[in-house]
């Protein structure tokens, strides 16, 4: 693979440029595909830079829409599996990774509970509330709450009867990253520990999860943070976050 936005010339110059590029982003064979599920009201723009980056990568990539606002996650993770049966370019691939992103994560794990992918890969969730949102608990009752985020909104909770409440331990490889800064003073006041201004750290976290990873971000700008992406690959890559990990830690 051509280190992207290089020149190529001999020497020293093709030498630095190739290691920048692996630096960020480990390249992978063309067959192996990657599913990428956006959050609660959200679209697959929010995961556009994350689509181009594992495009580069050699993944053939598969941005999923679905309608997060329109029905409950039951129903919407069973419209994300058709979607996914259905999907020519994934039928040729060898393993099909996910990187899913909030609310994303929970509809995985819901289809994952009912229904078996051929050929699954790692996965990596973002921002997951994987035991549910304290927000979710405070203002799921609201009407305004409601007619934003729809039924699948109201799921969210920390409650035994929510669907992260329902689901139990994982059994894929999987990673999460949480961030663990907030700019919205007003959610973080709702949520108890470090929080990302939508879900605490503590609560991304998962029985039977392979790597954790705090990256110091927001909720919706972790999607575009570098070593977030950074991440991602080495997690498909090599099943760990830890190099990511070292990397964001001198960052601070």
């Amino acid at each position: 693979m051509k280190p992207l936005g290089c020149r190529v010339t001999l020497g020293r110059s093709v030498a630095i440029c190739g290691l920048l590029i692996m630096h960020t982003m480990i390249p992978t064979q063309a067959s192996e595909g990657v599913v990428l599920l956006h959050g609660l009201a959200r679209t697959p723009r929010s995961m556009a830079r994350i689509e181009r980056e594992l495009t580069r990568a050699g993944y053939v990539v598969v941005n999923l829409p679905y309608p997060s606002r329109s029905a409950p996650i039951e129903a919407l993770s069973d419209g994300v599996f058709d979607r996914i049966r259905d999907s020519a370019p994934l039928r040729a691939c060898s393993r099909v990774h996910f990187v899913t992103h909030s609310m994303g994560g929970i509809v995985l794990r819901q289809m994952l509970s009912k229904h078996r992918i051929e050929r699954l890969g790692r996965v990596v969730m973002l921002g997951p509330p994987n035991q549910g949102s304290e927000l979710v608990d405070r203002l799921g009752s609201w009407r305004l709450f409601r007619w934003i985020n729809g039924p699948a909104g109201q799921q969210l909770g920390t409650g035994p009867d929510s669907v992260p409440g329902r689901l139990g331990p994982v059994d894929f490889e999987l990673g999460v990253i949480a961030g663990d800064r907030s700019i919205n003073w007003i959610n973080s006041g709702m949520i108890p520990g470090v929080d990302d201004g939508k879900v605490s750290v503590e609560r991304t976290k998962v029985a039977g999860m392979k790597d954790h990873l705090v990256v110091h971000t927001t909720h919706p700008t972790m999607l575009s943070h570098r070593t977030v992406i950074s991440a991602v690959s080495r997690f498909f890559w090599t099943g760990t976050f830890r190099e990511a990990a070292e990397q964001d830690s001198g960052n601070r």
